[in-house]
């Protein structure tokens, strides 16, 4: 059943959650997704037949919750998450990020690893704003500059809008440019023909992580999407060794 959340900052953003034994599973979806994905609602079907306490959340500007996606940022999205694990979350949680998810999972372990027991990431997408600005064309320089906004297509649906704000906050949420030091079990899944995250991308994270237990898996021939049956039973292996068995 959707609950409502108002964060501190005002923002009234949908959630689901379910009772049950820990550590409980987060999962954060990725840009212009939502809580209703193929991967969360495979996640949550898996952590019921398990028995696992589970919380999705709908970031502002996404799915059930409130706004418009260009209305907000990096720094906006972190809040949302923060605001659901404080308020709808007891005890070590194992956060699931998938592509801009995956980032903001990476935040919150790198600021609060004493509530996070596991992380999984999918695809994860840190400091993508970065990356989108270094290979900007003189025409989307324009744009943004012009518009307060950059447009590109999207195999998934309509374009993909991306504001001045993100990547305003984006530049201030970076995670590749600090040191990151991540002290529980950490899996990164990412296919290699994924053409929205480019397979270095995720080699580079690997490099740029410190902590005991880190691995990186590659997918032969999985996209971005990351859904297939047998991509998705990654992703409930992944989540079940993080937690410990």
């Amino acid at each position: 059943m959707t609950e409502f959340l108002t964060t501190p900052q005002g923002r009234r953003i949908a959630c689901e959650r379910r009772a049950g034994r820990g550590p409980g599973v987060v999962f954060l979806h990725g840009f212009n997704s939502d809580m209703r994905g193929t991967k969360a609602e495979a996640l949550a079907a898996w952590a019921a037949g398990e028995g696992r306490a589970l919380l999705r959340l709908d970031l502002s500007g996404h799915g059930e919750s409130g706004g418009r996606v260009e209305a907000f940022g990096m720094g906006d999205w972190l809040e949302d998450a923060g605001a659901a694990l404080d308020a709808l979350a007891q005890g070590p949680q194992v956060l699931v990020g998938s592509s801009l998810g995956g980032w903001l999972a990476l935040l919150l372990a790198r600021e609060r690893p004493e509530r996070i027991a596991g992380l999984v990431t999918i695809a994860a997408a840190p400091d993508f704003t970065a990356r989108m600005e270094a290979e900007f064309t003189e025409a989307e320089r324009r744009q943004l500059a012009d518009e307060g906004r950059v447009t590109r297509p999207s195999e998934y649906g309509e374009d993909y809008v991306f504001s001045r704000l993100l990547f305003e906050q984006g530049r201030g949420h970076r995670v590749l440019a600090a040191p990151l030091h991540l002290p529980m079990p950490v899996r990164m899944l990412q296919g290699t023909a994924d053409e929205d995250v480019p397979l270095e991308d995720a080699l580079r994270l690997l490099d740029h992580a410190q902590g005991p237990d880190i691995r990186l898996m590659l997918v032969k021939d999985a996209d971005h999407r990351f859904s297939s049956p047998a991509c998705l039973a990654l992703v409930e292996a992944a989540v079940r060794e993080v937690s410990g068995g």
